[in-house]
């Protein structure tokens, strides 16, 4: 179904009193492009204290979903203790951001316990070995023909881009897309590359047994094929693509989160958990349309929060079919949670919000929006949208956030003072 209102809100103040008077309110937000900038360097990201303290405000209301990971030398429990100073303080205060990580196989409350439902201890293994071989390959591979690299510059790119994640190892191109940036067609070869590598782990773990335990998820993406494979995002001139390879655990895809961190949340105020008690998203249904059946089937509607979902990666992309017709690739990591959340806002009568964080601002090279444009042309605003969505985008974004992170954050802030005053 094709949601015809084109009325974006570029103002989020106004969304303060109706948040705030709500009782039954779940936030369910990404990380990385929305409360914090996005850099090249994950090592180099910063987390505001005012942010943490009204995530510790908002205590049962609010959960994270990320790609990202919560422990690890990338963590964000690192720049939690970082932004507050003292790790004992952290756990003490609850000061950990609460909720998914690494697409959902990674639980944590917010004092930074940690558990990793429904994996193995095989999986486990593999993928603490992932990080050493594809440093190892990439070596090699840069030290060869097109690439020529000089040894000090591979050891420098390799820090910042073979990311050692313990669930979700990652490739990040953003190094490299700047190291080149006046050779966009090395960047795109090398991108090629990090793919047929990471499509190596993949055979690695067949051949081990695994065939069935990982994906690999693109950052940013075209959605999935037919097999329900994602389409990596080709570089075009200067425009990066994909530039983040994961190695993730299957299941691990954040529409499935939102059901695991529904069921959390009913469990807390209900006592109940309707999809029992241990239930994690490697148990979940594949389908965003099998997940909602899930929740419509499960779930009970008067105890059913509203559901605010926040994200900042979603593309559009034009595309030929074959046969000459026209149509639009729509991918980002966001995507599916975001649409989860609306369509459970339709199942259960609950004014569900979408709101985008425009992260076009940051070191990553991400299509922005056009605000401008958008108050000038509000009945026509997709040029405004380019790369994010379109006019048949069944996903609808309640509110925009242009002024990035920054803005988000303060929205975030005020939120939790006024809820505390209610």
């Amino acid at each position: 179904m094709i949601v015809t209102e084109t009325a974006y809100s570029l103002d989020p103040s106004s969304l303060l009193d109706t948040l705030a008077g709500s009782e039954n309110l779940l936030i369910i937000q990404d990380l990385d492009g929305v409360c914090m900038d996005l850099v090249r360097d994950p090592l180099s990201r910063t987390l505001e204290t005012v942010y943490l303290q009204a995530a510790r405000a908002l205590d049962g209301h609010f959960q994270v979903l990320t790609n990202g990971e919560h422990i690890g030398s990338r963590g964000v429990n690192g720049l939690v203790e970082r932004a507050i100073g003292n790790a004992q303080r952290c756990q003490q205060q609850g000061l950990y951001l609460p909720g998914l990580a690494a697409g959902g196989v990674q639980v944590q409350d917010r004092y930074g316990r940690i558990a990793h439902p429904g994996v193995s201890a095989a999986e486990l293994a593999f993928l603490a070995a992932a990080p050493a071989h594809l440093n190892a390959s990439l070596q090699t591979l840069l030290q060869q023909a097109p690439y020529n690299l000089a040894a000090s510059a591979i050891d420098r790119l390799l820090a910042s881009s073979v990311l050692d994640n313990p669930v979700s190892p990652t490739l990040n191109l953003n190094a490299f897309h700047h190291h080149w940036r006046d050779q966009p067609a090395l960047y795109a070869h090398l991108q090629a590359d990090g793919a047929a590598l990471l499509q190596a782990l993949l055979d690695n773990a067949a051949a081990q047994g695994l065939a069935q335990s990982f994906f690999v998820h693109y950052a940013p993406n075209l959605g999935r094929d037919g097999d329900g494979r994602e389409r990596l995002r080709p570089a075009q001139g200067s425009a990066a693509g994909t530039t983040d390879l994961q190695l993730m655990l299957r299941g691990a895809v954040k529409e499935a989160g939102v059901l695991v961190i529904l069921n959390r949340y009913y469990g807390q105020r209900t006592g109940t958990y309707p999809l029992g008690r241990d239930f994690n998203v490697r148990q979940a249904p594949a389908s965003l349309e099998a997940l909602l059946q899930l929740a419509v089937e499960r779930f009970e509607p008067r105890h059913m929060p509203r559901l605010v979902g926040v994200g900042d990666t979603l593309t559009s992309s034009p595309a030929t079919a074959a046969d000459g017709s026209s149509h639009w690739l729509r991918g980002g990591s966001d995507r599916g949670f975001l649409t989860l959340v609306q369509e459970l806002g339709k199942a259960f009568g609950q004014h569900n919000l979408v709101l985008y964080v425009d992260s076009s601002r940051g070191e990553v090279q991400r299509p922005g929006v056009d605000a401008d444009y958008l108050r000038d042309h509000p009945d026509a605003p997709w040029p405004a949208l380019a790369g994010i969505s379109d006019a048949d985008d069944p996903l609808r974004l309640s509110t925009l956030f242009t002024d990035g992170p920054r803005q988000y954050v303060a929205f975030f802030g005020a939120l939790a003072t006024a809820r505390q005053r209610g």
